[in-house]
């Protein structure tokens, strides 16, 4: 799975996430998100791994281009999310 810098900025902004938390959420840099999303450098496999893990925790989806609508996020229903998300 590959997650691109602008669902990355997204997925912060459903979530109120700052730079600074999402590199704490999912245990990397700052600068390692910050170049990232500039598009400065992709994200090693161990990195996007991480950063996907941070957000499926927080019932964040990441959608992709299967059906031609194009790459986005949503959040999942008030009821399946995780404890930490309702927050």
């Amino acid at each position: 799975m590959q997650i691109f810098p602008e669902q990355c900025r997204a997925a912060r902004g459903l979530l109120n996430w700052t730079q600074d938390r999402l590199a704490s959420a999912a245990g990397v840099s700052r600068s390692t998100i910050k170049d990232f999303e500039c598009h400065r450098h992709a994200l090693q496999r161990g990195s996007e791994e991480l950063v996907i893990r941070a957000f499926t925790r927080c019932g964040v989806e990441l959608l992709f281009d299967t059906d031609g609508a194009g790459i986005g996020v949503r959040m999942e229903k008030a009821g399946n999310l995780p404890v930490a998300a309702r927050s």
